[in-house]
């Protein structure tokens, strides 16, 4: 089938006779491939700039219109050794970029005003003694203020608007405490300076918006990078229609590509990516993701099917009657929200931690006031003690521990082509120790081979072949490939777990499991004339009325599957294998990986059941599937993964989904997820401690202003800092399996 590539979506007019295009780039890793990326595009005539950015991996190119089609640059990459694919910048990118700098402005301010401000107020510190006369400490409390004021002024604008838009909401959030105290510590410190007083706390203020900056800063930044990668994947996992290019051929093209007035096909399984009216097949749809409503709804001609709607069973010809709104752009922030925003277990319980704590801080700062003053202290003692105790007990710590984790394991994960469906993955998946492979199209590559395909007639290879584009089990998908069938058979209907049928001049056509076929003799070899069958391929039946025939379909195991199942092993994770292929291509695959437990000829029901049993005995199990048939097994386990290529009903079913060839994802995933798991436990525990220490000693007044700032700023740091470990988990499967000498083994093919 002849793919059509149009990029022009992506081709922004950059002025001058200028076109632009920004390109995601895989395998980008040091200067050495940005030289020769740079050189290699910019040989090209008529390119006028080639600049990469390391960073982000990606590519910036412009070029003198009407000259070169956006192709070319991806067709030259490749030749260069790396795939790339298009990539439209959102402006929430930019938002966060802006953000950045502002940030980055607000550090520098108070940096540059805290040293300062200690600059003078180090004399006083020790001229306090008896060397500085009043007036010299007068004169450096003012020059403080004249720093401080301003400065605080400026920096503190992110806290201030952030507790003001709390506040005017009705509620409160753990900048209040941080205003609360800045805005008193410096309001008691001009007092003081007015009255003559020995000690201001300017220093002390303005130090404290420093710290919480820099800890501020690095946050953003960090969430900006998990962005940018998070466009990169966007990129790589780009949408795709089949679209009618004539009346019987059909083309897959970039979503975005798609207008109004064209035709579509989709396939069962598939979620349809456009607005439209169907005009030929009938199915069963489901549009939950758009009304709610959870029962399936009938689909025929006429019937008007929206974005986001999957189709069940039948396959469906749509014409398109409103572009496609699930851009890129909203790819990016669907991956971004699922991965950052979505509220874990331990979200949660942090997130509920702050909301009771800022008022608890409150009060807390409060009643040491009337504590201290009770007890005879003057007032200005025991509001200076107030306000340090309000600095210490600021939950920016708690507040920071499981978000920051968060966003530094999903930029992990998303860096090694891991994308997050639902937010408490992370937690689940690091729960695992029982991992399920399907076999095909997961332990195996989705590519696979009609081996037998001359001994099959070439009338009967053209309908299974059309027959076979209305399935999404890889297997069929090779049989279609090999046929060269370009429309497929109208009112055809799949059923997960059996295989695909339909009617042709008024008999019944079937394709896929013998014994959906009714050629389980055949297979077995006891009819006449049976074909030799290859004990290691898998096999894809094809009745019509009686006649029966087999494809004997080989594919090959992903390279790496040998290394992958010895890391999970290593690990302590149990490893099984559930697949409804034969039992000779099953235990062949299961001999080369290593695998100890395997079944074959499972049904979906089969699997779902063996995945409540090892529920009931305690086992947290992680399914990895990619077919329809595997959809509900992903949903009954406690985890689940699905390769890139896996059916769209899969893809959403599954809680992480991973791009490429390499299986090693899924251990990096677990790697992940576990340090991850273990570094929130220890945030909190961190956070905790630190109060459980603090509080008290700034309630025994032992704390001045400046100590509280330093305390609770590098408490949040420190928790930050910790967070930045989830980057540096055990993730490498290669040296554990030699997985660089199994995509040469001949064995590895089935």
């Amino acid at each position: 089938m002849q793919a059509t590539r149009d990029f022009s979506h992506y081709v922004k007019d950059a002025g001058s006779g200028l076109n632009h295009i920004d390109l995601a780039v895989e395998g980008v890793n040091c200067a050495g491939c940005m030289a020769k990326i740079e050189r290699g595009l910019s040989a090209i005539p008529d390119v006028t700039l080639a600049r990469v950015n390391l960073t982000d991996r990606r590519v910036a190119l412009e070029w003198k219109q009407g000259t070169l089609e956006p192709g070319r640059f991806i067709d030259r990459l490749a030749e260069l050794g790396y795939k790339a694919y298009p990539f439209e910048k959102a402006s929430a990118e930019a938002s966060e970029a802006e953000q950045s700098r502002f940030l980055l402005r607000c550090l520098g301010v108070a940096a540059f005003a805290t040293m300062n401000v200690m600059m003078l107020s180090i004399p006083v510190w020790s001229g306090n003694g008896g060397d500085m006369l009043p007036e010299q400490r007068d004169f450096f409390h003012w020059l403080s203020a004249l720093i401080a004021l301003p400065a605080a002024a400026y920096a503190g604008q992110p806290f201030f608007r952030s507790a003001y838009r709390a506040l005017r909401a009705g509620g409160v959030n753990m900048d209040v405490p941080i205003c609360i105290g800045v805005i008193m510590a410096l309001g008691m410190s001009v007092v003081e300076t007015f009255n003559h007083a020995e000690h201001a706390y300017f220093d002390a203020a303005i130090m404290l918006l420093t710290f919480l900056l820099v800890g501020r800063y690095l946050d953003q930044n960090m969430r900006r990078r998990t962005r940018a990668v998070a466009g990169n994947l966007a990129a790589l996992k780009a949408e795709t229609a089949s679209k009618f290019i004539g009346p019987d051929e059909i083309s897959e093209v970039p979503v975005a590509a798609i207008r109004s007035g064209d035709i579509v096909l989709l396939r069962p399984g598939e979620r349809c990516a456009v607005d439209g009216t169907v005009i030929e097949g009938k199915s069963e749809i489901d549009q939950s993701l758009i009304t709610g409503e959870t029962l399936y709804v009938a689909a025929e001609q006429g019937t008007a099917v929206y974005a986001g709607s999957l189709n069940i069973s039948g396959t469906l010809r749509v014409r398109v009657s409103a572009a496609s709104e699930a851009t890129l752009l909203s790819e990016i922030t669907r991956l971004l929200d699922n991965a950052l925003q979505a509220r874990s277990r331990y979200m949660r319980l942090a997130d509920r931690a702050s909301r009771l704590y800022a008022p608890v801080v409150h009060a807390t700062a409060l009643l040491t006031v009337i504590g201290w003053a009770l007890m005879g202290a003057s007032w200005h003692d025991a509001i200076v003690t107030g306000i340090a105790v309000l600095i210490i007990t600021c939950p920016c710590a708690i507040g920071l521990a499981i978000p920051t984790v968060q966003t530094v394991a999903s930029g992990a994960m998303f860096k090694s082509g891991v994308l997050l469906n639902v937010g408490d993955a992370i937690e689940r998946l690091a729960e695992a120790n029982h991992v399920i492979f399907d076999k095909t199209g997961t332990l195996t590559l989705p590519e696979l081979e009609v081996v037998n395909a001359a001994e099959i007639p070439a009338e009967i290879f053209r309908i299974a072949g059309q027959l076979a584009l209305s399935s999404h089990h890889p297997v069929a998908a090779a049989v279609a490939l090999a046929s060269g069938a370009r429309a497929p058979l109208v009112g055809a209907i799949e059923e997960p777990g059996q295989g695909v049928r339909g009617e042709l001049d008024g008999v019944e056509i079937r394709l896929e499991r013998p014994s959906f076929c009714g050629a389980e003799q055949l297979v077995q070899g006891n009819a006449i004339g049976s074909p030799i069958v290859d004990p290691e391929a898998s096999i894809v039946a094809f009745s019509r009325g009686e006649e029966k025939y087999l494809f004997s379909v080989r594919q090959g195991l992903r390279g790496d599957a040998r290394a992958v199942i010895a890391a999970l092993k290593s690990r302590g994770i149990a490893v099984e294998m559930l697949s409804g292929d034969r039992e000779q291509a099953v235990r062949a695959a299961a001999g080369v990986l290593g695998v100890d437990e395997w079944r074959a000829g499972v049904t979906p029901a089969d699997k779902i059941a063996r995945i409540e049993q090892l529920k009931a005995g305690g086992l947290k199990v992680l399914m990895v599937g990619d077919g329809i048939n595997d959809a509900p097994s992903l949903a009954a386990a406690h985890v689940s993964m699905s390769p890139i290529s896996a059916a769209h009903l899969s893809q959403a079913t599954a809680d992480l989904v991973f791009l490429g060839e390499p299986l090693a994802p899924v251990v990096t995933a677990i790697d992940v997820s576990r340090k991850a798991l273990h570094l929130m436990r220890q945030n909190l525990w961190l956070a905790v401690g630190y109060n459980l220490v603090a509080v008290p000693i700034a309630i025994s007044g032992l704390v001045t202003p400046l100590i509280a700032a330093a305390a609770m700023s590098g408490s949040s740091i420190l928790v930050m800092l910790n967070a930045l470990r989830a980057c540096r988990a055990r993730t490498t499967t290669r040296s554990e399996g030699a997985a660089s000498d199994l995509a040469s083994d001949p064995a590895l093919n089935y």
